[in-house]
């Protein structure tokens, strides 16, 4: 029988027997205690033993269950008894700290479940696992505070999410449990570095602006262009819905693609889309009206300054025809109920690239989320290996003069150089692209 099977060099093997879906493993640790664990005084005797049952990284696709033999040892200086501590065995629960550890980076790519029947332990426990194993990884990795920051929302396990993110880096920084007001004000107000952040842009919630508001005053709230212009393209939408429910099936089938067409900027039809809309617009005035609206509305974020913007909105508001005026009232209504934050946009101009970067990650986040807790999905984002932006520190090179290290920099060939850090690593989160491509491949 090879001693080595456990590959734990404290321990000595003494027996195992094999099953079909276990190794069952005695031991013993190869060192005993010569002290009182409660006093320090090297005075103690043997005061009985006992087996205690150790889990341990499956073999050869077998769960591996550790009987280890613990000594019972009695203090004669302070009468106290007490058990030997088992080497390489996790403080808080009877498995080696092997497989704590490999559970906790397990826990992240896997379902608990599956995790659990492997080792032979419960769900319960692996959950227990994860927690501490995320709970030591959110104390370790700090992400750089944004200075221009993103509030929106990811749904997760048919919740919406908040998910807070660096605009500038177009990275992923958290995700909350929810995007209640004091949920997240909760977490901007324990953010190391709030009072530097600049600005924030968010979709049109309350709860967002509010949070905001009360824990970072200075910051200049913008609503994301994207939120303001699919509201347009939604009142078209209604309109062309409008019309096809009044049609016969003859009718209808003259509409086919029409709301593949209409949702194009006029710019991006071809010449069969033009001649096909003229028809439309020719036969459905309203729809007619409805798609210059939304065009016209779209024009307006080629404003320079937020006098123009306002002018135009305006402008654009007051010509629009009775007929589509109703369907129109969400957006004006929405306008005009988040103006200044709507019109800071041309003050600080948001890219689209950010927001269509997290629609791609909604999409897959969705498709992996069946099995999966919300936390280990936030885990899965915030810290599978790979995923986040890093910018490493610069380094110079020093030489050796005499036995003495000589702050002298230079970079010639017979440099022997030590390394000195001249800055610090930053870690701008989890790169929203790289997440949504490690998905897609199966690697997350």
């Amino acid at each position: 029988m090879p001693i080595n099977i456990l590959n734990l060099p404290s321990y000595i093997v003494t027996n195992f027997v094999e099953n079909e879906y276990d190794y069952h493993i005695n031991a013993e640790a190869r060192e005993h205690p010569s002290d009182c664990q409660v006093c320090g005084t090297p005075d103690i005797v043997g005061f009985g033993r006992n087996v205690q049952l150790v889990y341990d990284l499956p073999m050869h696709g077998k769960r591996v269950g550790i009987y280890a033999e613990t000594r019972r040892y009695q203090c004669r200086a302070c009468s106290k008894t007490f058990y030997e501590r088992l080497p390489e065995v996790d403080d808080k629960r009877m498995m080696t700290s092997r497989l704590v550890k490999w559970l906790g980076e397990q826990s992240v790519k896997r379902p608990f479940a599956h995790l659990a029947e492997e080792v032979g332990v419960t769900e319960n426990t692996v959950k227990n696992v994860f927690n501490d194993y995320i709970n030591e990884l959110e104390r370790m990795v700090r992400f750089e505070t944004p200075l221009w920051m993103g509030i929106d929302e990811i749904h997760i396990i048919k919740k919406p999410r908040c998910v807070v993110s660096n605009i500038e880096n177009n990275t992923i920084v958290n995700v909350l449990r929810d995007r209640n007001k004091k949920t997240l004000a909760d977490y901007l107000f324990r953010l190391k570095g709030r009072d530097l952040v600049k600005c924030v842009t968010m979709d049109m919630w309350q709860p967002y602006k509010d949070a905001v508001r009360a824990v970072m005053p200075q910051a200049i709230i913008v609503i994301d262009k994207f939120h303001v212009v699919r509201m347009a393209n939604e009142c078209l939408e209604t309109v062309r819905k409008d019309i096809r429910c009044s049609l016969t099936e003859k009718q209808r089938r003259g509409l086919k693609r029409d709301r593949f067409i209409l949702l194009k900027r006029e710019t991006n039809l071809d010449g069969l889309d033009r001649i096909t809309l003229e028809s439309w617009t020719k036969n459905f005035p309203a729809l007619g009206a409805a798609y210059r609206a939304k065009e016209e509305f779209f024009d307006i974020y080629d404003a320079l300054t937020i006098q123009e913007g306002e002018l135009l909105f305006r402008s654009w508001e007051e010509n629009l025809s009775p007929e589509i005026k109703n369907a129109f009232y969400p957006l004006t209504r929405a306008v005009n109920n988040w103006m200044p934050e709507i019109m800071a946009y041309f003050d600080h101009p948001v890219a689209n690239a950010y927001t269509e970067s997290l629609n791609n990650l909604i999409r897959v986040m969705n498709r992996l989320g069946r099995g999966y807790s919300f936390e280990a999905l936030r885990a899965k984002i915030l810290f599978t290996e790979g995923v986040c932006k890093i910018k490493e520190p610069k380094f110079k090179r020093a030489i050796q003069v005499e036995d003495m290290m000589v702050p002298f920099f230079y970079t010639t060939s017979r440099t022997t150089p030590s390394t000195i850090s001249t800055g610090r690593e930053i870690n701008y989160g989890a790169d929203i692209s790289t997440l949504v491509r490690l998905i897609e491949e199966g690697k997350i």
